[in-house]
Formats: structure tokens, sequence, C-alpha cells
């Protein structure tokens, strides 16, 4: 194993934010000529090309990219295909590097702290790598230690991160990206902090204690510093390994994820905003594992009610409570052309849950429609003068389509809109607002702004 790479000091700061400058944008420059002018050649190699070149450089740009290519629109088709399996390559820290790190966040005579400790991550990241390990009561534990300097890589990667929204603004008017970079910045720091993913992850044991089928780990705060973040050890196995389960079973695994999700949400205003297949694991009996708080995303209470009145005004053709969820999600400027496009891409992300009958969502969600969906919205946004997407809704989206995409591979057949009814049933606005802000002040998380 080797030692990942370092960014303390400014020399490898400005080392790495050349490597990530020159790599985005030279692909970037390639995508604008190619997608927008017509010309630069295969567009789908040269999406494989990025993907590999930013899998090469590891470290945060993946989350970067990741985060990107869930912006509808943002990037052309072939770009999302291949992003959206970008995994890092990181290589794991050897043994001695480490115990380095280990003696860093728990001072001197760490192992004195656990019984067993297993120097051989169990797995690694973009930003970290998990080891398994034992505490003195023989409890199964999952400790998710930082690499070093990853403060100076995300500033670095960030930096890098400008130049490709510089060139990108120059063709692409239908989206202003410029709330979608704030986003991307404060979420991407937010998952430095493991004390604060501590916190998200008591929080989400609470916000899912009364579901079924769920579980969440639980943090071990005596073992835990800002750069490691100490756990119970959920035991479970990939979810596409359930891919060939019987259609009964898939279809409850289908549903115990949407209830994962989006149960949080309208009780508390509160979303997992990573739905990544890494995040989740499926125990022997069927039951999920949930995983990884670093991205989480807490809404205004009027923002969780803009969702239901949107569904209301797709399902009933009522433009102006479509309107006003609009303005309530910060969508500014709504010309008629705008709201136009607007409710084309609502209508393709409420679709699956308008009929009342039981159905796959791959019929509904398919790529090719979702990319032709896509592309419809963005150029009827070109025509109308572009619009500026809020921050709000680039978790949100993400979410929606995340959770889409493992549904498609789980191939479940569910009545998504009777799931999705009883979900908001009897919302009430108001108690909404007291559960958010009584039980985020008890778990220390931040209110939304």
């Amino acid at each position: 194993m080797t030692d990942p790479p370092t960014f303390g000091s400014l020399p490898r700061r400005f080392t790495r934010y050349v490597r990530v400058a020159t790599v985005l944008g030279r692909f970037t420059s390639r995508l604008a000529s190619g997608h927008y002018l017509g010309v630069g050649g295969d567009q789908t190699a040269l999406a494989r090309e990025l993907s590999q070149a930013l899998g090469q450089l590891r470290g945060p740009i993946v989350k970067v990219a990741q985060l990107l290519a869930t912006v509808p629109g943002a990037l052309p088709a072939e770009y999302v295909a291949e992003l959206a399996m970008l995994q890092s390559q990181a290589p794991p820290m050897g043994r001695s590097f480490v115990n380095r790190r280990m003696a860093t966040e728990l001072g001197p005579g760490w192992q004195k702290k656990f019984e067993e400790f297993e120097s051989a991550a169990a797995a690694a990241a973009s930003l970290g790598q998990v080891h398994r390990a034992l505490g003195l009561d023989g409890g199964a534990l999952a400790c998710k230690l930082q690499y070093p300097d990853m403060d100076s890589a995300v500033e670095a990667d960030l930096a890098g991160l400008e130049v490709m929204l510089r060139i990108l603004r120059q063709y692409l008017r239908a989206l202003k990206l410029g709330q979608v970079r704030a986003e991307l910045e404060a979420r991407l720091r937010e998952e430095l902090d493991y004390e604060q993913e501590a916190r998200h992850m008591a929080l989400y044991g609470h916000m899912l204690a009364g579901q079924p089928g769920i579980h969440v780990p639980e943090p071990v705060p005596e073992l835990s510093t800002r750069r490691l973040l100490t756990m119970t050890w959920l035991e479970g196995e990939p979810i596409l390994g359930c891919t060939g389960w019987p259609e009964e079973r898939r279809a409850e695994l289908a549903m115990t994820m949407f209830r994962a999700w989006y149960v949080p949400f309208f009780e508390y205003g509160v979303i997992h905003g990573d739905p990544h297949l890494g995040n989740y694991t499926i125990r022997p009996d069927g039951s999920l594992n949930l995983m990884d708080f670093g991205c989480l995303r807490v809404f205004p209470p009027a923002l969780v009610q803009a969702v239901i009145d949107l569904y209301q005004a797709v399902r009933t053709g009522d433009e102006d409570l479509a309107a006003r969820a609009y303005r309530t999600w910060r969508f500014e400027h709504l010309s008629r052309e705008v709201m136009d496009a607007l409710n084309v891409w609502a209508r393709f992300i409420f679709e699956p849950v308008l009929e009342d009958k039981s159905q796959t969502l791959g019929t509904l969600t398919e790529d090719i429609h979702g990319r032709q969906i896509a592309e419809r919205v963005i150029a009827e946004l070109h025509q109308a003068g572009g619009v500026d997407v809020p921050r709000e809704f680039v978790i949100m989206d993400r979410a929606a389509i995340g959770l889409s995409a493992v549904f498609l591979r789980l191939q479940a057949k569910v009545n998504w809109h009777r799931l999705f009814e009883e979900l908001i049933k009897g919302f009430d606005l108001e108690a909404l607002e007291r559960r958010q802000r009584d039980t985020l002040a008890r778990y220390g998380v931040p209110l939304p702004t």
C-alpha cells in the first residue's frame, strides 16, 4: 500500500490546483466545443477519458464531479453517464501511516483504547478510509479515518471547479450555476467535519427509530474527533446482490429505501444527500443499513410544503400553485416560457407517483427518456433566457434521481402513488416547524437559513 498524497504545504496545494485545473480546463473546453458547437469528436469517448482522469486525480474532486453530474442539464448526457459511475481510485494508507494518523487523533497509546484494530482498510474512498475494530467491550466498530490535509485538497479542488464553471458559462446559457457552486462548496466542506457527521448520524438514528427494517450506526464520541469517526459496525452486503431476489422482496426493499429518504424529509425537513450505492448495505433478513451522513441537507419547512404543492399542481394542472411552489423554492424571473420548461421537468420527476397502480419505475424513467426530457428542458430554458438554479434544488434533485437509479436497478414493482400519499397524508406545516426546531437543537444540528 502507498501513502496518499498530502496537500498541507503551499507548494503542494498549488501543484494540486494546477493538476486539477489542467484536467478540468482541457476537458471542459473539448466538452463545450463538441456538444454546443458541434465539433470536437466522440463525446462518449471524451467523457470516459475525463472520468478516468478524475479517478486518477483522486481526492475531493471525485465528489465534486459526482455532485455536478446530478444537476439536470449542467453537463451533456454522455458525461453524466460516465461521472455517475466514477469511483475514487485512492490507494489505502499503509500500516505505518495509519498508526501515525490514529496517534494524531487519539494520542500516543491509542491502541489501548481498542480490543482489536485492523490496520488494513476495509474500504477506501475519496476523503478517507474505514477500518474494522473491536471496542474494549467487544463490540464491533467501524473507524472512518480521514486522509491528511484534506482541507487544503478541498480548497484546491474547488478552485479547479471554478475553471470548469467559467468555461461552461461561455457556452451554457440555459442554467446559471452560481448558486450551484455555492452549494457544492458548502456540502463538500461540511463532509470534512466528522464531529458534525456524528451529530447527523445521531439525528438520523432518532428520525428513523420508528421505521421498520432500517438500521443506522451509532457514533462512539469518546473514540471520535473532527478527523476520525468511530461508530458501530453494521454487517451487510452490497445492494446489487439483491437484484436477483424475488419480486416481492425487491419491492419491499425499495419501499424501505423510499421511507429511509423521505420520512426524514416530510417529518423533519432533512434529507440524506448522497444516495450512492456504497452508502447502504442489505442485511440477510432484507433490512437496510443506512450509512455515511457527511452530506446532509436541512430545508426550511416552507420548502417541504412547496414540494407537496408542486406535486398537487402537477396532478391537477394548477398553474398558480406551481408558480407559488417555484417561488418558494427560490426560482426567480418566472416568465411563461420558464414556467413551461420547469413544468416539463416537474412532471418527469413526479410521474412515477401520479398514477394509483403498481408499476416498475424503469418503465417511466429509463435512461433514454430522462435524457430526452433533460435536453428538452434545457432547450426551452435557453430560449427563455435561462434560469438561476437555486442552491436547495441541487441536493433535493440529486436524492430523487439517485434513488430512481437504484429502483431502476432493482426493477421493483411498487404502487409509488400510494407510498407517496401515505407520507404526505396529514402534513402540518406548523407541526413540522416545531418538530424541526426542537429535534435539531437536541442533536446540535443548525436550523436552515
